[in-house]
């Protein structure tokens, strides 16, 4: 048998029975940890979300809002089994980013690999440096940055 020796980690455990995510009341979304970051030519959106199933994860984008969900499941434990300690949170799990107009929502890549899911985004062509060439009647033809 575990034993616990918080004393708070009971209280915590009381507080989400009354105002938060258990295994009674799934109707409430939780966020999820992040980290995000660019690499190069594309932005990386790295999300934890250990013990759910790849089927239970949904990714929307509309209008520049990446919207995704997920779902955490009880585990079948069968008829004779008691349970002893239950701390890991179940039910919907959900985040919204707000991407800026420089990212190609149109080519979002999605991977899931032990329990994080990674977007990779590509920045779009019209956000990255290109040159500009400048005409002049009395001069050549001459490039500058933009």
């Amino acid at each position: 048998m575990l034993m616990r020796t918080d004393p708070f980690r009971e209280l915590d455990r009381l507080t989400q029975q009354v105002f938060g995510n258990t295994a009674g009341t799934w109707s409430r979304p939780t966020a999820m940890p992040m980290d995000a970051y660019r690499a190069g030519e594309e932005f990386v959106v790295a999300f934890d979300l250990p013990g759910v199933d790849p089927d239970a994860i949904e990714l929307d984008v509309e209008r520049n809002v990446l919207t995704v969900k997920a779902e955490r499941r009880p585990v079948t434990t069968g008829g004779n089994v008691e349970m002893q300690v239950a701390e890991r949170p179940l039910g919907v799990f959900s985040r919204q980013l707000f991407l800026g107009d420089t990212l190609d929502t149109e080519r979002i890549n999605a991977s899931y690999e032990a329990g994080v899911l990674t977007l990779r985004i590509p920045i779009a062509e019209k956000a990255k440096p290109r040159k500009i060439t400048i005409d002049s009647a009395d001069r050549d033809r001459r490039e500058i940055d933009a």
